[in-house]
């Protein structure tokens, strides 16, 4: 089906549909904020949240309103990637960030058919940064192209992790052992608080490694093609193939760094998007 789309038409309004919730995005970053909470204490949604995602779904049904949604604050039932044209969206990956005035903040935008990756965009307006990758044609940030790092040694690795919103035992029990693993191996770590920028990192070579257990589909939906369209990997921390509705993935700048990396992780389960 998506040889019968015109791509690039396509990419050119989510990129300026990205760019007008980045402007939102610019505008209340600095402003005292409506803060609800979701899943626990720390996991946060804001109005802004809602009025990104709202700009986004519109602008893209008045254009194609037969194509289908999976985006973060509408999305409340159990999930389903169907070889229909699909908008995978998170309007604002880094809430806490964004709570906090912090600048990495992004919109995440991943588009779909037949179950598979057509492009991805992450845009992060406080830095005016946009990655994005069309399969098949390179990732960039911007106008330059990109390439993971390559590296493929652990003790040379700069390693992105991230704690979650989660609050559950064996959850924060899996982060503290994964971070006593592989601290002594690794060159070192990096936390930035947003699933998006952090993939757009590896694919643009500034971390070597990224895994995570808990993100959603849309956290990671965008990113993972950017990153293999840098040259990069993104697989199942098991070391098998990467599952977009299983809530756990592992990036690297190689896979022989990545397998090194997955023989190393303890993973807890989690509940499934798509139960």
């Amino acid at each position: 089906m998506s040889s019968e789309l015109d791509i690039d038409k396509i990419f050119d309004l989510a990129v300026n549909l990205a760019k007008e919730g980045g402007k939102l995005i610019t505008e209340a970053i600095g402003k005292e904020k409506k803060v609800s909470t979701k899943a626990s204490n720390v996991d946060f949604v804001t109005e802004w949240d809602q009025k990104v995602e709202k700009l986004l779904i519109t602008g893209i049904s008045e254009k194609y309103p037969q194509h289908k949604f999976i985006a973060e604050e509408s999305t409340n039932e159990k999930l389903k990637l169907t070889d229909d044209p699909t908008w995978i969206i998170d309007p604002i990956d880094g809430t806490m960030n964004f709570v906090h005035g912090n600048p990495l903040v992004c919109i995440s935008i991943g588009f779909y058919c037949n179950k598979e990756a057509v492009f991805g965009i992450i845009y992060n307006p406080c830095l005016d940064q946009l990655y994005s990758a069309i399969k098949g044609r390179g990732a960039y940030l911007n106008d330059r192209q990109i390439h993971v790092s390559g590296v493929t040694e652990l003790s040379k690795a700069l390693i992105c992790h991230e704690g979650g919103s989660s609050r559950d035992p064996l959850k924060m029990e899996s982060v503290k052992d994964n971070f006593a693993a592989l601290y002594p191996k690794a060159h070192g770590f990096r936390t930035y608080g947003t699933c998006a920028i952090s993939t757009a990192f590896l694919a643009s070579g500034a971390v070597d490694v990224y895994y995570e257990t808990g993100p959603h589909i849309w956290d990671i939906a965008a990113g993972s093609l950017i990153i293999r369209e840098a040259g990069g990997v993104v697989i199942d921390p098991t070391g098998g193939p990467l599952d977009l509705m299983s809530r756990q993935f592992l990036c690297a700048s190689s896979m022989e760094l990545a397998l090194e990396v997955s023989k190393l992780l303890k993973l807890v389960p989690m509940k499934r998007d798509d139960e």
